[in-house]
């Protein structure tokens, strides 16, 4: 496990040894949902939101 901070809180988030580029997880302080951006060393930021493409 290893920890890191949290881009929109600052609190400490804790991601599995095994995690993957563009993984999503999750703050438990604040909630937001972080993409995994390196793994080497792990680096957090805000996962885009999904926007509707209405049939586009």
């Amino acid at each position: 496990m290893t920890a890191t901070e949290c881009p929109a809180c600052e609190a400490s988030v804790v991601v599995d040894d095994a995690v993957l580029p563009n993984e999503i997880v999750e703050c438990g302080d604040c909630r937001s949902e972080l993409e995994v951006v390196t793994t080497e060393p792990v680096l957090l930021a805000l996962a885009p939101t999904i926007e509707e493409d209405w049939g586009e």
